[in-house]
């Protein structure tokens, strides 16, 4: 092995116990007991493992806002290269049914 390697193992081996992090666990019995205890604990950052029979079920884990479309942001990079029109052109038979043998038809040659 040359000293490389050596060093490369080394430091992804210490990199990956530095990164570790131990996560609480409680049995589900326990969480629904104490339930506003763990709450306060989970509101701290604490993510909470919660097991039946000694496995895991799930993770309490802090809330964290879901991001959603920015049309905002989309209508300004569209102004930015002067897409006045994002979609163009719409067939007027776009939400037609198709033929029941669409997929079964060889394509068209081209």
């Amino acid at each position: 092995m040359t000293a490389g390697l050596f060093v490369g193992a080394t430091l992804t081996m210490w990199l990956h116990v530095a990164t570790f992090e131990a996560m609480k666990t409680v049995s589900i019995r326990d969480a629904k007991n104490r339930l506003t205890e763990l709450a306060r604990e989970v509101e701290e950052g604490e993510t909470i493992v919660v097991t039946r029979n000694g496995r895991p079920v799930f993770d309490l884990v802090p809330h964290q806002k879901r991001g959603g479309l920015n049309l905002e942001a989309g209508q300004a990079y569209l102004r930015a290269r002067g897409i006045t029109n994002p979609v163009p052109f719409i067939a007027d038979d776009f939400d037609d049914p198709l033929p029941e043998d669409f997929l079964l038809r060889p394509l068209p040659e081209s």
